[in-house]
């Protein structure tokens, strides 16, 4: 090598995990890259569509948009709106005096385009108040003055008043959320770093978990555990826990309780939080200090399903093509696909729990979507045990790569794990 010439540049690991904090001697998480890469991606969805604007109410979908948030409070208000033009607008309604917020602290958004909301709570202000026929005055004169004015609006969700409002006003409104899924399904380098810290937060409360774990322990236990583990670690939303454990695992009731658990139990556990924004859905299955010969065959099969569907995966094959590959609902003792729905399952994840693709029985042999690079998706499988109440429940989360996959989920799941065995 001559003394000018410059060494190659080594990849970046797919799904790294660095610190939470921003440091001067490496980079870890561009926000302004992220954010730059999600508008290019809905102004591209955009362009695709017929539409001259989307308007958002989903939390998730506001986020995506304008990289703001102000947490789960807001999630189910229906308190906050944003539309994003094709000529490039970006304007957000937040709740009350987060829009100065947004004004102070968020540079990449044009202060004049943070705005106050008219929220009716839901219903909850008398409708007299015409805080509604007041929005909609509002997004249409934005609308108009973006140069998007008459052209169909995408949205995302909406409540009856707030659609009869847009349509009274003359706004052609139309499926919003499938433009939005569109933008998200792909993910560049910053959300899958933010995707693999997410995930590597819970491999650590799968430690605690399996330390925790032994008989006199109820399932909401572990449950307060991992929250507390969570939140300690940085994440900004615990979705949800499921906790289920001994006869509850058969049939698989989506929850937790404080049902106690007991020597020999098969357990198995579900966490959904968010590290700014993006999200986790992952699955793992103990046994309580022994395991049976039943139990043990469950895992087993669970995990060559898994390992199956994680073989096939690569650009260029489709969600039919992974479905095939599991039993149906009949073969695992599910009446039929609709209620088998979610068990031997794949899904996309990112700001939301559930994006594309979605890989199924009941959905995806009749509606196959083809598999890209740059896609981050869940897989789930679930085998019930032969005694007719243990169950195997497993997940990986795996981003799709030129050549395959990588997993973000890295707490051992080769085998049964047995907690504190004896």
């Amino acid at each position: 090598m001559s003394p000018s010439a410059v060494p190659p540049t080594p990849p970046l690991p797919v799904a790294p995990a660095p610190g939470h904090g921003l440091v001067d001697f490496e980079e870890r998480v561009n926000f302004d890259r992220l954010r730059s890469y999600r508008l290019a991606r809905i102004q591209q969805a955009l362009e695709a569509s017929e539409l001259g604007a989307v308007l958002v109410f989903d939390n998730n979908n506001i986020r995506y948009l304008t990289g703001i948030s102000i947490g789960e409070w807001t999630r189910e208000k229906l308190s906050r709106y944003a539309i994003y033009t094709r000529t490039g607008e970006l304007i957000l309604w937040d709740f009350g005096s987060a829009a100065v917020h947004n004004r102070m602290y968020a540079p990449w958004m044009k202060p004049e385009n943070c705005l106050s909301s008219w929220t009716t709570m839901r219903g909850a202000v008398p409708p007299d108040a015409d805080l509604m026929g007041r929005a909609v005055t509002e997004i249409k004169d934005r609308l108009a003055q973006a140069g998007v004015g008459g052209m169909p609006v995408g949205v995302d969700l909406l409540d009856l008043p707030m659609h009869t409002e847009l349509t009274r006003q003359g706004l052609d409104i139309r499926d919003g959320q499938q433009t939005m899924l569109d933008a998200r399904q792909i993910k560049n380098r910053d959300e899958i770093t933010l995707l693999s810290m997410a995930a590597a937060m819970v491999d650590g409360v799968y430690h605690d978990i399996t330390e925790a774990l032994k008989p006199g322990v109820r399932e909401n236990e572990i449950v307060a555990l991992a929250n507390k583990r969570l939140y300690e670690m940085g994440s900004d939303d615990v979705e949800s826990i499921n906790a289920v454990s001994g006869e509850r695992c058969n049939p698989h009731p989506h929850n937790f309780s404080d049902r106690i658990i007991r020597p020999g139990d098969q357990a198995f556990f579900d966490i959904m939080h968010s590290y700014n924004g993006y999200r986790t859905c992952y699955y793992r299955t103990f046994n309580v200090g022994r395991a049976t010969t039943v139990q043990r065959d469950a895992y087993t099969r669970a995990r060559e399903w898994m390992d199956v569907a994680i073989d096939a995966i690569r650009p260029g094959v489709s969600t039919a093509d992974v479905a095939r590959l599991w039993p149906t609902a009949e073969e695992i003792g599910v009446q039929d696909e609709k209620t088998a729905f979610g068990l031997l399952f794949g899904h996309g994840l990112g700001l939301a729990l559930h994006e594309r693709p979605i890989i199924s029985r009941l959905t995806s042999l009749e509606s196959p979507m083809l598999i890209e690079e740059g896609m981050v998706f869940a897989l789930e499988t679930y085998c019930p045990a032969t005694d007719g109440v243990s169950a195997a429940r497993i997940e990986e989360e795996v981003v799709v790569t030129a050549t395959g996959v990588e997993i973000l989920t890295r707490f051992p799941a080769d085998e049964l794990f047995i907690a504190n065995q004896y």
